[in-house]
Protein backbone atom coordinates (compact mmCIF):
# COMPACT_ATOMS: atom_id res chain seq x y z
CA UNK A 1 0.00 0.00 0.00
CA UNK A 2 1.73 3.68 -0.95
CA UNK A 3 1.48 6.04 1.84
CA UNK A 4 1.12 9.86 1.32
CA UNK A 5 4.92 10.37 1.10
CA UNK A 6 4.87 7.75 -1.65
CA UNK A 7 2.72 9.47 -3.77
CA UNK A 8 4.19 12.54 -3.25
CA UNK A 9 7.28 11.40 -4.50
CA UNK A 10 5.88 9.89 -7.22
CA UNK A 11 3.83 13.67 -7.87
CA UNK A 12 7.55 15.09 -7.61
CA UNK A 13 9.22 12.91 -10.08
CA UNK A 14 6.68 12.81 -12.58
CA UNK A 15 6.26 17.02 -12.53
CA UNK A 16 10.15 16.57 -12.82
CA UNK A 17 10.52 14.37 -15.63
CA UNK A 18 7.72 16.35 -17.59
CA UNK A 19 9.87 19.91 -16.85
CA UNK A 20 12.72 17.92 -18.54
CA UNK A 21 10.93 17.01 -21.38
CA UNK A 22 9.72 20.60 -21.93
CA UNK A 23 13.24 21.73 -21.98
CA UNK A 24 14.48 19.97 -24.99
CA UNK A 25 14.66 21.72 -27.74
CA UNK A 26 15.01 20.66 -31.58
CA UNK A 27 14.43 16.90 -30.50
CA UNK A 28 11.86 14.88 -30.50
CA UNK A 29 10.05 15.07 -27.38
CA UNK A 30 10.01 12.68 -24.94
CA UNK A 31 5.79 10.74 -23.82
CA UNK A 32 5.56 11.54 -20.30
CA UNK A 33 2.14 9.73 -18.06
CA UNK A 34 0.68 10.81 -15.40
CA UNK A 35 -1.22 8.00 -12.94
CA UNK A 36 -3.81 8.12 -10.53
CA UNK A 37 -6.31 5.41 -9.12
CA UNK A 38 -6.53 1.85 -8.11
CA UNK A 39 -8.05 -1.56 -9.87
CA UNK A 40 -11.78 -1.88 -9.30
CA UNK A 41 -13.36 -4.44 -7.60
CA UNK A 42 -14.73 -7.34 -10.05
CA UNK A 43 -18.36 -6.26 -9.27
CA UNK A 44 -18.30 -2.78 -9.94
CA UNK A 45 -19.90 -0.79 -13.13
CA UNK A 46 -17.50 1.50 -15.37
CA UNK A 47 -18.41 5.08 -15.35
CA UNK A 48 -20.05 6.43 -17.72
CA UNK A 49 -18.24 8.33 -20.06
CA UNK A 50 -20.43 11.33 -19.73
CA UNK A 51 -19.21 11.34 -15.94
CA UNK A 52 -15.30 11.63 -16.91
CA UNK A 53 -15.90 13.81 -19.18
CA UNK A 54 -16.92 15.72 -16.57
CA UNK A 55 -14.86 15.35 -14.20
CA UNK A 56 -12.03 16.52 -16.81
CA UNK A 57 -13.78 19.44 -17.08
CA UNK A 58 -12.98 20.53 -13.69
CA UNK A 59 -9.45 21.16 -14.12
CA UNK A 60 -8.54 24.46 -15.44
CA UNK A 61 -5.65 25.94 -16.96
CA UNK A 62 -4.78 28.63 -14.83
CA UNK A 63 -3.77 31.10 -17.32
CA UNK A 64 -6.77 30.97 -19.18
CA UNK A 65 -10.01 30.56 -17.38
CA UNK A 66 -10.92 27.64 -19.60
CA UNK A 67 -11.19 24.20 -18.45
CA UNK A 68 -8.93 21.70 -20.34
CA UNK A 69 -11.47 19.88 -22.12
CA UNK A 70 -13.09 22.71 -23.82
CA UNK A 71 -9.56 24.18 -24.36
CA UNK A 72 -9.08 20.81 -26.76
CA UNK A 73 -6.28 19.38 -25.01
CA UNK A 74 -7.81 16.23 -24.55
CA UNK A 75 -7.18 14.05 -27.57
CA UNK A 76 -9.06 11.15 -26.45
CA UNK A 77 -10.29 9.05 -24.05
CA UNK A 78 -10.16 5.11 -24.06
CA UNK A 79 -12.08 2.94 -21.22
CA UNK A 80 -11.24 -0.77 -21.22
CA UNK A 81 -13.49 -3.37 -20.00
CA UNK A 82 -12.14 -2.90 -16.80
CA UNK A 83 -12.87 0.50 -15.85
CA UNK A 84 -8.96 1.51 -16.21
CA UNK A 85 -8.63 4.99 -18.23
CA UNK A 86 -6.35 6.10 -20.67
CA UNK A 87 -6.30 9.67 -21.88
CA UNK A 88 -4.10 11.57 -24.63
CA UNK A 89 -3.83 14.94 -23.63
CA UNK A 90 -1.37 17.76 -25.41
CA UNK A 91 -0.91 21.09 -24.06
CA UNK A 92 -1.19 24.18 -25.59
CA UNK A 93 3.08 24.94 -26.05
CA UNK A 94 6.22 22.29 -24.92
CA UNK A 95 6.85 25.06 -22.58
CA UNK A 96 3.53 25.55 -20.62
CA UNK A 97 4.37 26.72 -17.65
CA UNK A 98 1.94 24.28 -15.95
CA UNK A 99 3.06 21.46 -17.51
CA UNK A 100 4.13 19.66 -14.41
CA UNK A 101 0.82 19.69 -12.82
CA UNK A 102 -2.08 19.53 -15.39
CA UNK A 103 -1.60 15.99 -16.75
CA UNK A 104 -1.63 14.67 -13.20
CA UNK A 105 -4.49 17.11 -12.29
CA UNK A 106 -6.45 15.63 -15.12
CA UNK A 107 -5.72 11.34 -13.47
CA UNK A 108 -6.81 13.03 -10.49
CA UNK A 109 -9.84 14.49 -11.03
CA UNK A 110 -10.56 11.15 -13.21
CA UNK A 111 -9.92 8.75 -10.60
CA UNK A 112 -12.09 10.34 -8.10
CA UNK A 113 -15.29 9.12 -10.57
CA UNK A 114 -16.78 5.91 -9.37
CA UNK A 115 -16.32 3.35 -11.64
CA UNK A 116 -13.27 4.13 -12.67
CA UNK A 117 -9.71 2.03 -11.99
CA UNK A 118 -6.31 3.21 -12.99
CA UNK A 119 -5.90 6.30 -14.73
CA UNK A 120 -3.12 7.08 -16.92
CA UNK A 121 -2.59 10.44 -19.30
CA UNK A 122 -0.30 10.68 -21.37
CA UNK A 123 1.39 13.68 -22.81
CA UNK A 124 1.20 13.81 -26.65
CA UNK A 125 2.81 16.54 -29.35
CA UNK A 126 1.31 15.65 -32.48
CA UNK A 127 -0.83 16.59 -33.73
CA UNK A 128 -0.18 20.34 -32.31
CA UNK A 129 -2.34 21.82 -30.15
CA UNK A 130 -4.05 24.88 -32.65
CA UNK A 131 -6.86 27.18 -31.67
CA UNK A 132 -8.89 25.32 -34.10
CA UNK A 133 -9.49 22.49 -31.42
CA UNK A 134 -11.36 24.63 -28.61
CA UNK A 135 -15.21 24.42 -28.22
CA UNK A 136 -17.65 26.58 -28.96
CA UNK A 137 -18.01 27.19 -25.12
CA UNK A 138 -14.32 28.46 -25.11
CA UNK A 139 -14.39 30.58 -28.22
CA UNK A 140 -17.06 32.58 -26.37
CA UNK A 141 -15.06 32.93 -22.80
CA UNK A 142 -12.16 34.21 -25.29
CA UNK A 143 -14.43 36.75 -26.64
CA UNK A 144 -15.43 37.57 -23.66
CA UNK A 145 -12.06 38.40 -22.05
Amino acid sequence: MMTSNDEENIIDENEAQLLEAMSVEDEELPVYKAYAGKKLEKNETNAKMIDIVDAIKTVFDPEIPINVYDLGLIYKINQNDNGDIHIDMSLTAPGCPVAGVLPQQVADAVAVVKGVGEVEVEVVWEPAWTLERLSEEARMMLEMI
